[in-house]
């Protein structure tokens, strides 16, 4: 094996044909011509096939292209058999299942495939030549001059050097663009307006910001800027009217009323067809109009209805207080039969007359009410011999008589001898039938310990003790810390 490899080695660097090369190659050759062959016969019979195919397509007279159009539904039949024949599209017959495909389009709340799906062009692609115009704000934040000073703040930013703008880096300071917080709240709660809202389904387009916006224009109604563009006068008639007396009214409004066509002209104004003219009234051979009631001889004064007062105080669905009026007079009766019963019980209560209960008890402590007193008063002075031996004597002293008044006072007060007045409160049924002295003596000391519950002060004298004991408790401790540090020696 060795040699023989070495031969076929040493044979082909010198471009020696070997015995059994030649077999080699025709084998070769006819597997590649085999091969072939097979290719050809497999094209030649599928071409045999179409042959055959086109052939029976010719005797019949119909192709597969046909037959396929054949079989595809038309616009007509898909608008027949859908609910929402708006909807259907001119490539929605071409779809794999057209039916399904158009049910889907006209289900309740669908939203549409964005148009740009079919363009071969990048989304917004279209716009580049176009300048994009700076965003505007709201009016009712522009109305803060939050705009004036921004600007101011950016133009002093501007006017900065270098190394101002780095220290304002490190060290930033804030607040610089501060507005009042009344004046926000006022602009989002007040007067903030509610932006242009898109409805369900109504998707952005290309250019669909310049197209005319046509829900605020109804049909009929002719704007200034209309009239001035068709040079129409005040009172003039516009100029497709003498077409519409002709033709008739548009078929897509039917029910528009038409000054001239279908309703009466304004006032002052004639039919003809002189210079601000209305033409000629649309009527048949026997003078009736044709359209609607363009003489206004059918016509009936508006009725005008008096509009009610709303109560814009209240919300809707608020329950609407009753009628209190029975409920009053219910009350009033009540209160006639409790004063008769009053009446008639009054000998018999137990409570003292001239004593009235009151309504609200104060369980306080009250301190009782003193005369306001100077700021300050003048000492009487008084001279005074200094004796033979005295240490520190005075030639005069001062006399205090306001402290003898109150202590008088206090000794009043303690033996229960008030000079002040008490009032006592008599029914005239008592003065009629005459008091004993012991009753009105009774009397008397009820008011008078009834005056002094109300002038009684407060009693702070436990306060002032628990005070006081905790003054000296500290005064105690400080002395003792204060001997320790004497008598501790380095």
């Amino acid at each position: 094996m060795r040699s023989l490899r070495s031969l076929d080695m040493f044979s082909r660097n010198l471009h020696l044909e070997m015995p059994w090369e030649p077999g080699i190659r025709m084998m070769k050759k006819s597997r590649m011509q085999l091969q072939i062959w097979q290719q050809k016969k497999k094209i030649d019979s599928d071409s045999d096939e179409e042959d055959e195919q086109e052939k029976q397509n010719k005797e019949k007279g119909i192709s597969n292209k046909k037959k396929k159009l054949q079989r595809r539904m038309g616009i007509a039949e898909l608008k027949q058999m859908c609910s929402r024949p708006d909807v259907v599209e001119v490539w929605d017959a071409t779809a794999a299942d057209p039916k399904l495909l158009v049910y889907l389009k006209s289900y309740r709340n669908t939203v549409p495939v964005p148009r740009h799906w079919c363009q071969k062009r990048k989304f917004l692609q279209g716009k580049r030549g176009i300048e994009k115009q700076p965003f505007q704000l709201p009016d009712f934040i522009a109305a803060t001059g939050i705009e004036k000073i921004r600007q101011a703040y950016i133009e002093k930013e501007d006017s900065k050097k270098l190394k101002q703008k780095q220290r304002e880096r490190m060290q930033p300071k804030m607040g610089k663009m501060d507005i009042d917080y009344q004046v926000l709240h006022d602009a989002f709660f007040k007067y903030q307006t509610k932006p242009k809202l898109t409805t369900h389904g109504d998707l952005y387009h290309e250019g669909k910001e310049f197209e005319v916006k046509l829900r605020e224009m109804k049909p009929g109604v002719l704007s200034q800027e209309l009239k001035e563009a068709l040079g129409m006068p005040e009172g003039a008639p516009p100029p497709w009217l003498i077409n519409m007396q002709r033709y008739g009214p548009p078929p897509s409004y039917p029910h528009l009323k038409i000054a001239g066509l279908n309703a009466p002209i304004p006032l002052g104004a004639s039919f003809g067809y002189q210079p601000g003219g209305w033409g000629k009234p649309p009527v048949d051979e026997y003078g009736r109009p044709l359209y609607g009631d363009v003489f206004g001889v059918q016509q009936q004064e508006p009725v005008t209805y008096e509009e009610e007062p709303v109560d814009r105080s209240k919300h809707w669905g608020d329950l609407e207080e009753e009628e209190e009026e029975e409920e009053e007079e219910e009350e009033e009766m009540e209160e006639e039969e409790l004063e008769a019963g009053i009446q008639s019980v009054d000998s018999l209560s137990s409570t003292p007359t001239g004593v009235e209960t009151p309504d609200v008890i104060d369980l306080r402590k009250q301190q009782r009410k003193e005369p306001e007193k100077p700021l300050y008063q003048v000492l009487e002075e008084k001279e005074e011999r200094i004796a033979p031996g005295t240490l520190l004597g005075t030639t005069h002293t001062y006399v205090l008589g306001g402290t003898d008044k109150t202590g008088a006072k206090r000794v009043d007060l303690l033996r229960g001898q008030k000079s002040d007045k008490v009032d006592i409160t008599l029914r005239p049924e008592e003065l009629e039938g005459g008091l004993d002295d012991d009753a009105l003596a009774l009397k008397y000391e009820e008011a008078r310990e009834e005056e002094k519950k109300q002038n009684q002060r407060e009693d702070f004298s436990d306060m002032v003790a628990e005070v006081e004991k905790k003054r000296k408790r500290k005064l105690q401790e400080k002395e003792g810390k204060s001997k320790k540090q004497k008598d501790f020696k380095f």
